[in-house]
């Protein structure tokens, strides 16, 4: 397992912003989906792509394109769901499935509640949108979801993450011959006793769309 923290000065002004609790809602939901398409541009490094010759207005010119079949992007609802225009920004060819999972406050384990994947994922690039590493029950419920379907090429983007949620995924993936990568924006303090990552900025779900 690889774990990438971006390091970029925008990065970095941008979260400061997103943290801040006087953000509101429109504005973090702006700001989620820059930061997304940076993170993206970082996670996409290694996207699977195949040669191709095109005709230019001069000459012919070598390039790439992305190879079929195109990658899939996985957000985890609801809050997944902020970050999903800034991926796709980037790469809007690829599919979008959805993954409904919910975390228990009380004893902090989650839960599914809904899905809309592709049954066969086998040789499918997987890219899990979330915007909080923080127990690291979700995410590997997530990662574990994709694996029964054939995943093996797995990047999870998230906006910040804990120490304790990415000690706990090399301990559930360090030794597997599996291609999983984490890429997010920083690695915060801790978690607290609540499961919240510290200083993190709060519940992400209720500050992109509001309390309900």
């Amino acid at each position: 397992m690889k774990v990438h923290v971006a390091n970029h000065p925008l990065l970095t002004h941008k979260l400061t912003v997103l943290r801040d609790e006087r953000t509101n809602s429109p504005t973090f939901r702006a700001l989620t989906e820059e930061i997304v398409t940076l993170l993206a541009y970082e996670a996409t490094r290694e996207v699977r792509t195949v040669e191709v010759t095109v005709q230019t207005p001069v000459a012919k010119a070598k390039g790439v394109e992305l190879a079929k079949p195109h990658p899939v992007v996985v957000p985890i609802l609801r809050a997944g769901l902020g970050m999903l225009e800034g991926m796709t920004r980037l790469i809007p060819t690829a599919q979008v499935g959805f993954l409904g999972m919910i975390r228990d406050h009380d004893t902090l384990q989650p839960s599914t509640y809904a899905n809309r994947l592709p049954e066969d994922l086998t040789g499918r690039q997987c890219f899990i949108l979330d915007p909080m590493l923080a127990t690291g029950g979700t995410l590997i419920a997530a990662i574990n979801y994709l694996l029964e379907r054939g995943a093996t090429d797995i990047i999870a983007i998230t906006i910040l993450s804990s120490p304790e949620g990415i000690a706990l995924l090399e301990k559930e993936y360090g030794n597997k011959d599996l291609s999983i990568t984490i890429v997010t924006g920083a690695l915060d303090e801790k978690l607290n006793e609540k499961g919240y990552i510290v200083p993190g900025l709060g519940d992400a779900g209720d500050r992109l769309y509001g309390v309900v």
